[in-house]
C-alpha cells in the first residue's frame, strides 16, 4: 500500500506508538487528512491519546469500519526513511518492542508542534512628545538591533518597562512577532582554525577526505592522551558543515560536556546544542525542533541523542568510544558505539570513533581492515607521555589504618614543593565501601539489594549504589546496640581525602565523584577550578580519567589498581588497562616532566606489565590472541537473558523453564541458570542465563525461538534481553 499524502476517508495506515508494542496499530486516515510514513500523529489507543508515527509496512486485515480514526496530524517535519529503518534495525537486533525504540526518538512532545513566535516591538521612526534621559537610554540602546523583545529593551536600557510601555502608546514602537530565536548560534568553520602539527594534518586529511566521499566509512581515530585527537576531528566536523550536513558528537559522561563545549566554542565560536538529561525541558525541546528541522546543525550529547530526528546527518563522532558508559542497560538494551555504526551504514555517511585506547572490537575491526585506522603517534607539541612505575604493595606497604604507600607519599611530597597538581585515582565512590560492628560481627546490607551499604560520611548516610537506598550512619549496632565500635572496612575516595589532609594540612584537597553534593554542575565547577590550579590534590574516581585537560598535573596515582581484577568478567584486564592508561595520561599534558605511581599486589600481571613498558601493542596483541582462542567477542557472540521475580524461588523455576525450551542449532550454546553475582536488586531475585554463539550463527533467531517455546512471564516474573553484554552482575 503506498501510504503517501492519504487523502480518501477509507485510507488504514500502521501507526507504531512509544509503548510496549511489538508491532505497529492500524488506524484510518480521516477525510481531508494528509499522512505520510513518518509523520507524526496522535492516535486514540484505549481510553486516552498518544503520539505515534505513521509507520512503513502492511496493515491489519480487519475491516477500516471496524479502527478508530487518527485524531491529529502534528505541524512537524516527519521521521525520515533512515531514521524508521534504525528504529527497526534497532529492535530487531537488541529484540526490543520497536514502540519502546520508537519512544527514545519522540522524548519532547511539546516539540511536535512549532515553536510559538515571540512578540516585541520595533522602532517606527516617530520621535517621542518629549525627550527624558532614561527614554534616550531606550532609543539608543534600540539602534543596536531592528527588533526587540520589551523586557530586553528595558534591560538592555537599564530602565524599567513602564518607559518602553509609554514609547509604545505614543507610536515611538509598534509591535511585530518574529519567529523563535535558534537554541545555538550558527557554528563559524573558519573561526578558531588550529595549528596542527604535520601529524595531526595527516590525519585531519584522512577523515576530511571520507567526509567529502559522503558515503558510509568507520574510522578509527587512535592516539595517546594529549595527542590532539579532539582537534583532528573538529577539522571533519567543518569539512561535513561546510558540505551543508549536520553532525553529532557522542560523548560518554555528562561531567565531559562542559571542557568539550569551551573546546568548541574555541574552534567555531558558538557551542554545540547539548542533549543529555541535565538540560532544562524547554531547551531539549527546543533542540529536539530544530534538529528535525534541520536548524541545529552540530549536537554533542550522551547516548541518547543517537535517536534524536537529524534532518540532514552527515557525520557522527564517537568520543572516548572505549568506554562502558555507552552501554544503555534499562527497557532497551543497546550500545550506543555499535548502533552509531549501524546509523552511519543506513544513512551513508562516515562516522569517526576516537579513543587513546580502542575496545578490543574496534581494534579487530581496524587491524581486519573493516574500519580505517587513522593514529596519532605522539603527544601535541612533543609533551612527553608521564614515566610509569609499579608500587608493589607488599615490599611498601601504608602505615596502618592508611592506604597510600610511603614510595606514592614522597612523590606527592616532592610535587607539591614544586607548586604542581597530584591525582589519586581510586574507582571507588564515598568512604568506605563496608561498615561492620568490632563486637559482633554485624555487616550493613541493603534492604533491597545482595550488596553492602556505602560508607559516605560527608553526607553522614550508608547508601546502596544500585537502589538508592540511604539510612543515616548509626552511632551504634544495631544488632547488639554497641557503641562507637563501628568500623570502616577499605577505602573509597572521602577516605583517601581523609588521608591527604592528615599527611598534607598545608595542601588544598579536592574531591571529584559521580555524587558530590550539588550533581552535574558543581562537577563542573570543581573540574574548573582544578584546571585552573586552585586545587593542590585530587582525588577522584574514573570520571577523571576521561578527556579532562589539566595544565598542572605532574603526578597521578593510582591507589587500588587492581580493583577491576578482582571479578570474572571476560572484559576486566581490557577496562583495567583502559582505566589506568587513561588516569595515567592526564598528567604531563602541557610538556612538564611527569610520573605515574601504580599501586598494585600484582605487579607480575600482564595488564600491570603492559602498561609500565608502554607497549599497548603487546596488550593488545594478548588480548585479541585470548579472546580469539576463548571464542569471545568479537570473535564469537554473547547474549544475557536475566529473569528477575519477587522471590528466588519464581525466577528460579521460570529461568530453568527457558533453559528448556531452547532449541538444538549448531554452534549455539546456553548456559544457566546461575544466580545472578547480585543476586538481589531492588527486592527482586535474579537469575542470569548466558547465549554463547559463533560469528555467524543466528543468535537472535535462536532467542526469539526459545522465548516463543518457554511460557510467557507470569505474576511477578519478568524478563530482560541483553545483547552483547558488557556487564556480568
Amino acid at each position: 500500500m503506498n501510504l503517501t499524502d492519504q487523502l480518501f476517508p477509507e485510507a488504514v495506515v500502521p501507526v507504531l506508538v512509544p509503548l510496549p508494542a511489538d508491532r505497529p496499530y492500524s488506524y484510518t486516515v480521516p477525510e481531508g487528512m494528509v499522512v505520510r510514513p513518518g509523520s507524526i500523529v496522535q492516535v486514540p489507543l484505549g481510553p486516552r491519546q498518544v503520539a505515534g508515527v505513521v509507520w512503513d509496512g502492511p496493515t491489519d486485515a480487519v475491516d477500516a469500519k471496524k479502527l478508530r480514526p487518527i485524531t491529529h496530524v502534528f505541524d512537524c517535519p516527519p521521521l525520515d526513511e533512515t531514521m524508521r529503518r534504525f528504529v527497526d534495525w534497532v529492535a530487531d537486533y537488541t529484540l526490543s518492542p520497536p514502540g519502546l525504540v520508537v519512544r527514545m526518538a519522540l522524548r519532547a512532545p511539546a516539540a511536535f508542534d512549532p515553536e510559538a513566535w515571540i512578540e516585541g516591538i520595533e522602532a517606527t521612526g516617530e520621535e517621542p512628545d518629549r525627550i527624558t534621559p532614561a527614554r534616550k537610554r531606550v532609543l539608543s540602546a534600540a539602534e543596536d538591533a531592528p527588533a526587540w523583545s520589551k523586557s530586553g529593551l528595558a534591560h538592555a536600557a537599564g530602565v524599567s518597562t513602564s518607559v518602553v510601555d509609554g514609547l509604545l502608546k505614543q507610536g515611538v514602537f509598534r509591535t511585530v512577532r518574529f519567529p523563535p530565536p535558534p537554541a545555538v548560534a550558527e557554528p563559524d568553520t573558519g573561526y578558531g582554525r588550529a595549528t596542527l602539527s604535520e601529524d595531526q594534518a595527516k590525519a585531519a586529511g584522512d577523515l576530511v577526505a571520507a567526509v567529502a566521499k559522503a558515503s558510509f566509512q568507520p574510522l578509527l581515530l587512535e592516539g595517546a592522551t594529549g595527542s590532539g585527537k579532539t582537534e583532528v576531528y573538529f577539522e571533519a566536523v567543518a569539512a561535513a558543515l561546510d558540505a551543508g550536513k549536520q553532525v553529532l558528537i557522542l560523548l560518554p559522561e555528562i561531567a565531559l560536556t562542559q571542557s568539550f563545549i569551551d573546546r568548541f566554542h574555541a574552534r567555531f565560536g558558538a557551542p554545540p546544542a547539548e542533549w543529555h538529561s541535565d538540560v532544562p525541558p524547554k531547551k531539549r525541546e527546543a533542540i529536539w525542533r530544530q534538529v528535525a528541522e534541520g536548524r541545529v546543525r552540530i549536537v554533542a550529547g550522551a547516548r541518547s541523542s543517537l535517536f534524536l530526528p537529524f534532518r540532514e546527518l552527515g557525520l557522527v563522532v564517537v568520543d572516548e568510544e572505549h568506554d562502558p558508559a555507552y552501554k544503555q542497560e534499562d527497557r532497551t538494551f543497546y550500545h550506543a558505539r555499535d548502533m552509531a555504526v549501524v546509523r552511519a551504514s543506513l544513512g551513508g555517511f562516515p562516522i569517526v570513533l576516537a579513543s587513546a585506547t580502542p575496545s578490543i572490537e574496534t581494534r579487530v575491526n581496524a587491524v581486519s581492515g573493516r574500519y580505517a585506522h587513522v593514529r596519532l603517534k605522539a603527544r601535541h607539541g612533543d609533551a612527553a607521555l608521564p614515566e610509569l612505575s609499579l608500587v608493589d604493595m607488599r615490599r611498601h606497604p601504608p602505615a596502618r589504618g592508611h592506604f597510600v604507600s610511603p614510595v606514592l607519599q614522597t612523590e606527592i611530597r616532592k610535587t607539591l614543593a614544586k607548586g604542581e597538581q597530584a591525582l589519586l585515582f581510586l574507582n571507588r565512590r564515598g568512604y568506605a565501601p563496608l561498615t561492620l560492628c568490632r563486637v559482633c560481627g554485624h555487616r550493613f546490607q541493603c534492604h533491597n539489594c545482595s550488596t553492602w551499604l556505602v560508607d559516605h560520611r560527608l553526607r553522614g548516610v550508608l547508601q546502596c549504589h544500585h537502589c538508592g537506598f540511604a539510612t543515616p550512619r548509626p552511632e551504634a549496632c544495631p544488632e547488639c546496640g554497641t557503641l562507637d565500635h563501628l568500623v570502616a572496612c577499605g577505602p573509597g575516595v572521602e577516605r583517601i581525602a581523609e588521608e591527604m589532609v592528615e599527611d598534607f594540612p598545608e595542601a588544598r584537597t579536592i574531591v571529584l565523584s559521580s555524587d558530590i553534593a550539588g550533581g552535574p554542575r558543581r562537577l563542573r565547577r570543581e573540574l574548573e577550578a582544578v584546571a585552573d590550579g586552585e586545587a593542590d590534590i585530587v582525588i577522584g574516581t574514573q570520571l577523571v580519567a576521561k578527556g579532562h585537560h589539566f595544565p598542572k598535573m605532574t603526578l597521578v596515582g593510582a591507589i587500588d589498581a587492581d580493583l577491576g581484577l578482582a571479578n570474572g568478567d571476560p572484559r576486566a584486564a581490557e577496562r583495567t588497562f583502559q582505566l589506568l592508561h587513561q588516569v595515567t595520561g592526564r598528567a604531563g599534558r602541557t610538556g612538564l616532566a611527569s610520573r605515574g605511581l601504580i599501586q598494585t599486589y600484582q605487579p607480575q600481571h600482564p595488564v600491570m606489565q603492559a602498561l609500565v613498558a608502554a607497549d599497548p601493542e603487546g596488550f593488545y596483541d594478548s588480548e585479541i590472541d585470548e579472546r580469539r582462542r576463548s571464542a569471545l567477542p568479537p570473535f564469537g557472540r554473547l547474549a544475557a537473558i536475566i529473569v528477575s521475580a519477587e522471590t528466588r524461588k519464581d525466577a528460579e523455576a521460570h529461568a530453568r523453564e527457558i533453559r528448556k525450551a531452547a532449541p538444538e542449532m549448531p554452534e549455539i550454546e546456553m548456559l544457566g541458570p546461575a544466580e545472578a553475582p547480585l543476586a538481589v536488586v531492588r527486592g527482586r531475585h535474579r537469575f542470569r542465563l548466558l547465549v554463547e554463539a559463533s560469528r555467524r550463527a543466528p543468535i537472535q533467531a535462536f532467542l526469539r525461538e526459545t522465548l516463543a517455546r518457554a511460557p510467557r512471564p507470569r505474576g511477578s516474573v519478568q524478563l530482560q534481553i541483553d545483547m552483547d553484554p558488557q556487564s556480568f552482575l
